[in-house]
């Protein structure tokens, strides 16, 4: 089983994601914005990350480029998880080091599909 940190100032698509998962049995771990996340990430291991962009405190983008840029951090996959939909957006999550990037609303296949994909690598 794997362990999945899911990043998002949502309720709404905290349920969704967690619904989404249900299936997997994964274990399920929520960080509410970014400076949780950040302290959850340097303090448990964890084998994925889904991230929201926005959020208070600091943004997806931000979390994104510091765990990517982290030695012992890098090799954790994240799907960046948003409403942010334009390509430029899309573009700049890949180059902040974003391992995937679905945009909200999303089918939870396509979620599923995504997670499957990242933790099998």
């Amino acid at each position: 089983m794997a362990r999945i940190l899911i990043v998002d100032d949502s309720p709404t698509d905290i349920k969704f994601i967690e619904s989404a998962l249900a299936v997997t049995r994964h274990d399920l771990f929520v960080a509410k914005d970014g400076e949780e996340a950040e302290k959850m990430v340097r303090s448990e291991p964890f084998d994925l990350i889904i991230l929201d962009v926005v959020m208070p405190k600091k943004s997806g983008f931000q979390l994104c480029r510091d765990f990517k840029r982290d030695e012992k951090l890098k090799n954790i996959p994240i799907i960046m998880f948003t409403q942010r939909d334009q390509e430029s957006d899309k573009q700049w999550g890949q180059k902040q080091g974003a391992d995937d990037y679905l945009t909200k609303p999303c089918e939870p296949i396509d979620l599923l599909i995504a997670v499957k994909k990242h933790l099998e690598k």
